[in-house]
């Protein structure tokens, strides 16, 4: 069997294996979190309360979650507090420990993913399609979420001139 790498020509599978590979590379950057409770702190940090809530947009089950959110309020990172009305449900929220330990994963990951950027022949335009591509995997978990599987998957996103920010989880 042939072994290659990608050459420039549409190659799905080499596509995968440069997430997949670049994933491991952002988890290696980390020095104080998990890439599992990094995207906790960020979904907690882009406004989801509910460990619930988290779940589904993480695409993670709820027990994941909870020994997630366990962790980072035993570090000190999260907390928990009642939700009035509902007494099975915590609302959660970073504490300041919490935000800095998220800038600074942020600031490494981006670190990183620049380094890698710059040895392409577009790094700008690598950054510009990794948000484009960010925002639709966002768009597919909330189809998901709404239980629309399948609709519009598959289309690309409208170009936009978003990039430099840190992205969703």
């Amino acid at each position: 069997m042939e072994q290659r790498e990608f050459r420039g020509e549409p190659d799905t599978a080499a596509a995968v294996r440069a997430v997949v590979r670049v994933s491991r590379l952002l988890e290696r950057s980390l020095e104080e979190l998990s890439l599992p409770h990094y995207r906790v702190l960020a979904a907690v940090s882009a406004g989801e309360e509910l460990a619930s809530r988290v779940a589904a947009r993480l695409a993670l089950g709820r027990p994941a979650v909870s020994a997630a959110v366990a962790s980072l309020a035993e570090r000190g990172l999260l907390v928990r507090a009642d939700v009035a009305g509902d007494q099975r449900a915590a609302a959660l929220r970073l504490t300041d420990a919490g935000w800095e330990a998220l800038a600074r994963a942020d600031a490494a990951m981006s670190g990183e993913l620049r380094v890698l950027a710059a040895r392409t022949a577009d790094p700008e335009g690598l950054l510009d399609m990794l948000g484009w591509l960010n925002e639709a995997v966002s768009a597919t978990y909330a189809e998901r979420r709404a239980g629309r599987t399948g609709v519009g998957l598959g289309t690309v996103p409208a170009a936009s001139s978003t990039s430099g920010g840190p992205a969703a989880p």
